[in-house]
C-alpha cells in the first residue's frame, strides 16, 4: 500500500463508523488517503475525525468556493489510485448505476479512470430489493469492483445479509489492484502448518509451525491472480480470502490431498512442517500415567516433498521448505537433489525473528543457480520475494501460453 493514493468515498450508514478504522489502517501502511463523505454520512461520524485520522482535508461539498476545492470532483479522482466507496448504501448505489452527479462523491466516480470498490452496507430487505440487485447488476456491469456484504445481526435488529464487509476482506481486493497478475491462469498447491500424529485420544505429536508463511504464499499468490489451493494442517489462523482451504490433521491425510490435487497444479509449494515419524500404535483409550509405557515406538511417514520428486510432471514446478539450525545452505543443497526439486527454501528456526510462530522471516532461496538469501522481511514480503524467484525458474511462461 505504500504511496498508493485512495479516495475513499463514505456514505450515510450507520456503518460508517467501521470504516474509521479502516482509514486508520491504511495510513500505517503509509498509503496517502483522501476521504470524501456526502452530507448523509456527516451526520453519522464528523469530518473532523477522517481528518484526524487521514492526515489531510476532508471533502464534502462540490461547490464550496475554497481554492482547494475548486473542481475537487476532477482533481482528486484523476489523482487516485483507486476509489474505496465504504459503506456504499443503497441510495449512493443507485446514483453510480444510473451515472449521476448531484454529489461530489458520485461526481468525482463518474469523473474517475480509477478502479472502483464498492462496498454495500444495508438492511436485509433494501439489499435484497430488485432495484437494489438491478444496480449492483449494473455497476458491475460498467466494471465496478463489488465487495460483498457478509451475514449477521444488523443496526436495525433484523439479522440476515446486508452486514459491511470486514476490512481483512476489503484490503485484499485493493491489494490485489495493485499487485502484478504474473500467475494468472496459474494452478497453484501450498501446504502450511503442522501435522498431528495421535497417540492416545488425549494426546498427540506435532511441532511448534504457526502456519503463517504458508498462508502467506496463499493470500499472495491469490492477490497476484492464481488459483490456490491451500491443503493445511491445524492452525488458529484467518482463511485467505477466494482459496480454497482443505483441512487435514495427519501427515497421512496430507499426503493422500496433495496426492488428489498435485496432478492439476502447475506450482506446488510445500511449506508445512510434516511429522517426520507417527506412533506405531495409537491407543484406542487415553493412556493412564501409572500404565504408560515411558518407550514410545515411532515408524515414519511418507516424504510428501520426495514423493512430489519422482512423480511430478516435467512441466511442473517444486518447491520445498526445510527448518534448519545450522549450515542453511548445505541442507538446502543436499534437500534440493535429494527430493529433486526446482527451489529449497530454508528457514532458520533458531532466531527470535525467524521460524515459527512469528510474523517475520529470513530465508535463504537455494536453486541449481546458487544461493540467495534473503533480507528479514514480513511472512508477505517474504512470500512475494519467493513468488518473484519463482517467475524466474523458466516453467511459469510455458503454463500460461498453454
Amino acid at each position: 500500500m505504500q504511496g498508493r493514493k485512495i479516495l475513499f468515498g463514505i456514505t450515510g450508514s450507520v456503518a460508517a463508523f467501521k470504516v474509521a478504522g479502516w482509514v486508520s489502517s491504511l495510513v500505517k501502511e503509509d498509503a496517502q488517503v483522501t476521504v470524501m463523505m456526502t452530507e448523509a454520512a456527516t451526520h453519522f461520524v464528523t469530518p473532523l475525525t477522517f481528518g484526524a485520522l487521514s492526515g489531510h482535508q476532508v471533502y464534502t461539498d462540490m461547490f464550496s468556493i475554497g481554492a482547494e476545492e475548486m473542481m475537487a470532483h476532477i482533481t482528486l479522482s484523476g489523482d487516485a489510485d483507486a476509489i474505496l466507496i465504504a459503506p456504499a448504501t443503497a441510495q449512493t448505489i443507485a446514483r453510480l448505476a444510473q451515472g449521476m452527479a448531484d454529489n461530489l462523491l458520485s461526481a468525482a466516480v463518474l469523473a474517475a479512470a480509477a478502479p472502483v470498490v464498492v462496498c454495500p452496507a444495508m438492511n436485509t430487505k433494501m439489499l435484497a430489493h430488485p432495484a437494489t440487485q438491478r444496480n449492483l447488476a449494473t455497476l458491475q456491469e460498467l466494471g465496478y469492483l463489488i465487495v460483498e456484504p457478509e451475514s449477521g445481526s444488523l443496526a436495525c435488529g433484523e439479522v440476515g445479509s446486508g452486514r459491511l464487509a470486514e476490512w481483512e476482506t476489503v484490503r485484499e481486493v485493493l491489494q490485489r489492484l495493485f499487485a502484478e497478475q504474473d500467475l494468472t491462469q496459474q494452478q497453484v498447491l501450498i501446504t502450511a502448518g503442522p501435522t498431528r500424529e495421535a497417540l492416545d485420544p488425549a494426546r498427540y505429536l506435532s511441532n511448534r509451525s504457526s502456519g503463517k508463511m504458508g498462508y502467506a504464499l496463499a493470500r499472495t499468490a491469490r492477490r497476484r491472480g492464481a488459483q490456490v489451493t491451500l491443503i493445511s494442517g491445524p492452525t488458529n489462523l484467518p482463511v485467505p480470502p477466494e482459496v480454497n482451504l482443505i483441512l487435514v490433521q495427519t501427515a497421512a491425510e496430507m499426503a493422500e490431498a496433495v496426492r488428489e490435487h498435485a496432478p492439476a497444479a502447475h506450482i506446488i509449494i510445500k511449506a508445512a512442517a510434516v511429522a517426520d515419524f507417527r506412533p506405531k500404535e495409537v491407543a484406542s483409550l487415553k493412556i493412564k500415567k501409572q500404565d504408560a509405557d515411558l518407550q514410545l515406538d515411532l515408524v515414519p511417514n511418507q516424504d510428501i516433498l520426495a514423493t512430489l520428486g519422482r512423480e511430478r510432471r516435467s512441466d511442473q514446478i517444486l518447491i520445498g521448505f526445510a527448518a534448519e539450525s545450522n549450515n542453511h545452505e548445505d541442507e538446502g543443497r543436499r534437500k534440493l537433489e535429494a527430493k529433486k526439486a526446482d527451489m529449497i527454501v530454508v528457514n532458520d528456526i533458531l532466531g527470535k525473528r525467524t521460524g515459527f510462530d512469528v510474523d517475520t522471516n529470513q530465508v535463504t532461496l537455494i536453486t541449481r543457480d546458487g544461493a540467495e538469501q534473503l533480507a528479514l522481511l514480513s511472512k508477505e514480503e517474504t512470500a512475494n520475494s519467493i513468488w518473484d524467484k519463482v517467475m524466474t525458474l523458466g516453467k511459469v511462461a510455458k503454463n500460461e501460453a498453454e
